[in-house]
């Protein structure tokens, strides 16, 4: 179970965009200001703090200092949202964030970088035909294969081919809107056959994708999300 402390006027907007972060697997805190937010860490040693840097209270930097010196406290990820003014920006590269993202943020972007910071990613079930090229190889290496599931930092795949750890791919599909997605891939992990399948199974993470790209996959992922998945008894 991942512990998520947010400020309060961030957790609102990231509910009005049904969070993935709203799932069972992570248990959310909140805070109004950088006392409260220090005062719920010490208590609950959370994983990760997404809060700004305006929030009353302490200052944000002596309430990032403590954090970053006392050991009970330091193993925490911390996400920092800003101005996008040059002395919001000095202020917060004094805050050993591990991550500064300018106002005004979208809510998807957030959710990304917490994804990041938690090594959880966002995943949906999603079936399609992918069109997918080998680099680095001359001769023709073109080849289909499926999806299993997919966020917007990875997919998960499956083909009869073999391929090994490291294989860069570029991939090239389309979503349930008709939309086009382009992105290169680079194979981090390989799943054998499970019983009654042939094909191998293999782990993307996208290394070069447009936003616009990353955008809609993680759009279709929360939509996706916010349906109600049917009963099975």
């Amino acid at each position: 179970m991942k512990k998520v402390l947010i400020a309060q006027e961030l957790d609102a907007l990231l509910k009005k965009e049904n969070s993935v972060l709203d799932r069972a697997e992570f248990t959310l805190f909140t805070g109004a200001s950088n006392d409260e937010l220090l005062e719920v860490h010490r208590a609950e040693k959370v994983n990760l703090i997404i809060t700004e840097l305006d929030m009353p209270g302490m200052p944000t930097e002596q309430f990032c200092s403590v954090i970053r010196d006392e050991a009970a406290l330091r193993a925490v990820s911390l996400i920092m949202v800003c101005g996008n003014n040059p002395e919001s920006i000095e202020k917060s590269s004094r805050c050993k964030a591990n991550a500064v993202l300018l106002r005004p943020v979208h809510p998807l972007l957030l959710v990304v970088k917490a994804q990041q910071l938690l090594e959880i990613a966002a995943r949906d079930t999603y079936r399609v035909l992918l069109s997918a090229n080998i680099e680095g190889i001359a001769k023709q290496t073109s080849f289909f294969c499926k999806s299993r599931n997919i966020s917007g930092t990875g997919i998960l795949i499956e083909t009869d081919k073999v391929l090994t750890e490291g294989t860069r791919l570029s991939l090239s599909f389309f979503l349930p809107d008709s939309k086009q997605v382009h992105a290169t891939g680079k194979i981090v992990r390989t799943l054998a056959p499970q019983k009654g399948e042939k094909n191998n199974q293999y782990g993307l993470m996208f290394s070069e994708i447009s936003p616009e790209a990353q955008h809609q996959l993680m759009t279709f992922v929360e939509n996706k999300a916010r349906k109600p998945r049917p009963n099975v008894s």
